[in-house]
């Protein structure tokens, strides 16, 4: 028994050094192939590059952009990421595209992935201030017509962003997940919360308030995520400001209806035409 297991002893030392040897083998091949080498660099920088855990740092802070100097490479981002992906994207690129120094970009953000994250939050920004601070006191018939209007005429003026965020909800939301677990899923319920009284109070009919928001979400970005679908079989070279009123009022009129609501601007014309229903009629009397 004892040269039995002896023999295990020398048998798993021998796999041990021969393990050691080939792994020091493939170090020294490595070392000497400077094509392995680079391969090998270039798959780490990508690893530490894409990092989703990070967050805007430097003279970036996550909110409203005002920068002048930011908004244009907010904007040379959101169209190379467009066009190339994460991955095939470069901060020279960007800096190309915004006509500055490279240096200018690192001035704002120190990564490839930081900018990414800071494109990623500046259409959620612009999204989340079309609710705003809404009170159950709101008219929801007028919040929800100005949600859907505001949302659509995005999907108009920032067309690709909207595609980005697409593209990262596809991909996983590999830098958005922690955001969608928390504050997002606050916002969204903060949100139903005020829709589930409005319901309560009879101001509207009973209708799933997530799923209400679900659907204006993705209506209205259809529009700019689908564009060239749309615009091609509408046969139209591009949005303009006469067809971006009538998707708002196609989708406003069949959304508020379907919550027992009528669209504002609908309403207004009812108004007005009561008013003059009654006074001509006063006139004949």
């Amino acid at each position: 028994m004892a040269t039995s297991a002896a023999k295990k002893t020398i048998a798993n030392q021998a796999d041990a050094s021969g393990s050691k040897s080939t792994s020091a083998s493939n170090t020294r091949t490595t070392s000497k192939n400077p094509a392995v080498k680079t391969m090998a660099t270039k798959k780490a920088e990508a690893i530490l590059d894409f990092d989703p855990t990070e967050t805007p740092t430097g003279k970036y802070k996550p909110g409203k952009i005002r920068d002048r100097n930011l908004t244009t490479i907010i904007n040379a981002a959101e169209e190379e990421f467009v066009h190339n992906g994460f991955r095939g994207a470069s901060i020279q690129n960007i800096a190309d595209r915004a006509g500055i120094p490279k240096a200018n970009v690192h001035y704002y953000f120190k990564s490839k992935t930081n900018l990414y994250v800071a494109v990623l939050d500046n259409i959620i920004n612009l999204w989340n201030d079309l609710l705003g601070e809404i009170t159950v006191e709101d008219d929801p018939a007028e919040v929800l017509d100005r949600f859907i209007r505001k949302k659509v005429e995005l999907s108009y003026t920032h067309p690709r962003a909207s595609k980005l965020y697409a593209m990262e909800m596809i991909q996983g939301a590999p830098h958005l997940k922690g955001y969608i677990r928390t504050e997002m899923r606050q916002f969204v319920r903060r949100k139903a919360q005020i829709i589930e009284q409005w319901i309560d109070l009879g101001r509207m009919d009973k209708v799933d308030p997530m799923h209400l928001i679900f659907l204006i979400w993705s209506s209205t970005q259809h529009y700019a995520d689908f564009d060239v679908k749309i615009l091609t079989v509408m046969n139209r070279a591009e949005y303009e400001p006469d067809m971006i009123k009538e998707i708002s009022d196609f989708l406003s009129h069949m959304i508020l209806k379907g919550c027992g609501l009528t669209p504002p601007a609908a309403a207004a014309v009812e108004a007005e035409t009561a008013i003059t229903t009654t006074t001509l009629a006063n006139s004949e009397t």
